[in-house]
């Protein structure tokens, strides 16, 4: 096993380190680590043809995860997404004109093999799709249940641009988890998401949290934002309660992280005592959890969010 400390910066994630940035803080110094577990998960993904948002997203934990835990976060519908958003590292273009049908039996594959008790999956927007892709998302909840009974599935979904019904169909699937990501505060969103609506994300959620209130849907409502992308303290603190209204149960908050030179630049470094503060706050505001911390993303630590149990416990 190979390890050493790095600075995050554009390319963490990918597998070589990029150069450190100046004024980098300290807290944001990861240990890179690839033991046997890390390069297993690398060899099952690549062997499957899967995408993953660890590799894709450039995301600073894919070697706690992939290396400690061997868990990954799957991405599904491509690698190639119809919207650009400034801080995202996935691609953006015109995918490919159908999903690829052997994709949920490899999703449902690799959560068998790496033995996980609650899987993650995310995936690119599909705005080129009637559903947005909602269709498809089932067939892969539908595959993992089917092949790993006892697996909590979290799925993190866009917005389907609204189309009426894609809710519907991804909920009647019984993913253990639904998420949606607002990712920031509304005076920051469309400049950060310029294909996207704060107030149809919001809906979105708030309707998953009301078919869950009648008992139309068991499982939980979960969100997550960046901070550092231009937001103030008090935007936080007033995004958390809009969000907490809408009925959302848990909250994720994480320090934004430029990829590129050519994504949104990086505010400010927040210090671990405002992530611990924002904690605070969305406990007081009734959040039934919350992770926050410069390093924390959507999936991080994703079991934990959900109650203790046979069927969300991880592997």
């Amino acid at each position: 096993m190979s390890e050493t400390l790095v600075q995050i910066g554009s390319g963490a994630g990918t597998g070589d380190p990029a150069p450190p940035r100046r004024g980098r803080p300290e807290w944001l110094r990861i240990r890179l680590a690839t033991p046997a577990a890390y390069h297993k998960v690398r060899r099952l993904v690549d062997g499957l043809k899967l995408n993953t948002v660890c590799e894709e997203a450039r995301c600073p934990n894919i070697y706690e995860c992939w290396g400690q835990h061997g868990t990954a976060t799957f991405m599904i519908l491509g690698d190639t997404c119809t919207r650009r958003c400034g801080f995202c590292a996935v691609k953006s273009g015109r995918p490919p004109a159908l999903p690829d049908p052997a994709e949920p039996g490899h999703v449902a594959e690799a959560v068998a093999a790496m033995g996980l008790r609650h899987a993650v999956i995310t995936s690119v927007d599909r705005d080129d799709l009637p559903d947005g892709g909602a269709g498809h998302w089932a067939a892969v909840i539908h595959a993992v249940h089917a092949a790993n009974p006892g697996c909590a599935v979290e799925v993190l979904t866009p917005d389907f641009r609204g189309v009426p019904g894609a809710l519907d169909t991804v909920l009647a699937a019984a993913p253990g988890v639904f998420s949606h990501n607002m990712e920031t505060v509304p005076r920051v969103f469309r400049r950060a998401r310029p294909g996207s609506r704060w107030e149809r994300s919001l809906d979105l959620l708030a309707e998953a949290s009301r078919r869950r209130d009648a008992g139309e849907y068991a499982g939980r409502v979960k969100t997550g934002i960046m901070v550092g992308i231009g937001e103030t303290k008090e935007e936080v603190y007033a995004t958390l309660g809009e969000i907490r209204r809408a009925g959302v149960e848990v909250m994720t908050l994480g320090q934004y992280l430029q990829p590129t030179s050519d994504h949104l630049p990086v505010d400010r470094w927040v210090a671990p005592e405002e992530f611990a503060e924002y904690r605070e706050r969305a406990l007081a505001l009734g959040f039934a959890h919350c992770e926050a911390g410069p390093l924390v993303r959507s999936s991080y630590h994703a079991h934990e969010h959900v109650p203790a149990g046979p069927a969300v416990n991880c592997r």
